[in-house]
C-alpha cells in the first residue's frame, strides 16, 4: 500500500470549494440520495434473503430499514467525530471557529441524511396517520442545526462534528434492532451488544456535557460564530 497515493487520494476526495452555493448544495443532495438509496437497498435485499422480515408489518419493515440506515451514519459519525475529538490538531487548537475540508465533507453529506430522514418520518407520519411529536422536533432541530451549517460558511464545525458523535449508539442499536427482529435476541452476541450499547449511551452523555462545557466557556465566541438564530436552534437541541 502506498500512503503517499492513499493521501493524495483522500485530499483530492476533500479538496472542493465550499464557499461556493453549488458544492455544498450537491453535497447535501449526494448525501439524501446516497442514505435514501441505502433505505431502499436495505428494504429490497431483505425481502430477497429474510423470510422473516417478509412476515413484519410495514411499520416493522420501515423501523428496521430506518435502524440500518442510521446505523450507517453512525458508522460515519464516529470516525468524523472522533478524529475531530482526539486526532485533528487544528480541531484541537480551536473548538469554536476551526473548519477543516473533510470536515466540510462530513457535516454536508450528514445534512443530507438528516434531509432523509426528516422525509421518511413525514410519509410515515401522513401514511399512517400517526404524529410522534418528540420525534418530530428532534429531527427538525437536528436539520435546523445542520441546515445553520449549511448557510453559514463561517460557522466552526467542531460543535456540529460532536452533535454527529452523538449518533455513536445507532450502530449497538441497529444490531439490537436486527437481532430482536430475527429471532437472536438473549443471545450471548445480543447481550454483549447490549452491553456496549449501555456504554455508548453513557459516553453518550459525558460528550453533551462536554459540548456544553465547549459552549459555557467559549458563550460569546460561540454566539458570534453562529449567529444568534443559529444559536438558538443549537443551544434549544442540545437542552
Amino acid at each position: 500500500m502506498n500512503l503517499a497515493d492513499d493521501g493524495a487520494m483522500s485530499k483530492a476526495l476533500f479538496d472542493w470549494d465550499y464557499v461556493l452555493w453549488e458544492v455544498r448544495l450537491k453535497f447535501v443532495a449526494a448525501g439524501f440520495f446516497i442514505y435514501l438509496g441505502v433505505f431502499l437497498l436495505a428494504h429490497w435485499l431483505a425481502l430477497w434473503i429474510s423470510t422473516k422480515y417478509c412476515t413484519l408489518s410495514a411499520k416493522e419493515k420501515i423501523f428496521s430499514n430506518v435502524a440500518i440506515t442510521r446505523g450507517l451514519l453512525g458508522i460515519q459519525s464516529c470516525v468524523a467525530g472522533l478524529w475531530a475529538l482526539l486526532i485533528d490538531p487544528v480541531f484541537r487548537a480551536d473548538q469554536v471557529y476551526s473548519q477543516q475540508k473533510w470536515s466540510w465533507f462530513h457535516c454536508l453529506l450528514a445534512s443530507g441524511y438528516i434531509l432523509a430522514e426528516n422525509v421518511i418520518v413525514h410519509v410515515y407520519n401522513i401514511f399512517f396517520r400517526t404524529f410522534d411529536v418528540f420525534l418530530v422536533a428532534h429531527h427538525l432541530f437536528a436539520f435546523g442545526g445542520l441546515l445553520g451549517l449549511i448557510t453559514n460558511i463561517k460557522c466552526g464545525h467542531y460543535l456540529p462534528l460532536m452533535g454527529l458523535l452523538l449518533e455513536m449508539s445507532a450502530p449497538s442499536i441497529c444490531i439490537y434492532w436486527m437481532l430482536v427482529r430475527i429471532g437472536y435476541a438473549n443471545t450471548f452476541f445480543w447481550k454483549a451488544n447490549q452491553w456496549f450499547l449501555i456504554h455508548m449511551e453513557h459516553c453518550r452523555m459525558v460528550l453533551a456535557y462536554h459540548m456544553w462545557w465547549v459552549c459555557i466557556s467559549n458563550w460569546n465566541d460561540v454566539v458570534e460564530n453562529l449567529g444568534l438564530p443559529h444559536f438558538i436552534v443549537f443551544f434549544t437541541g442540545l437542552s
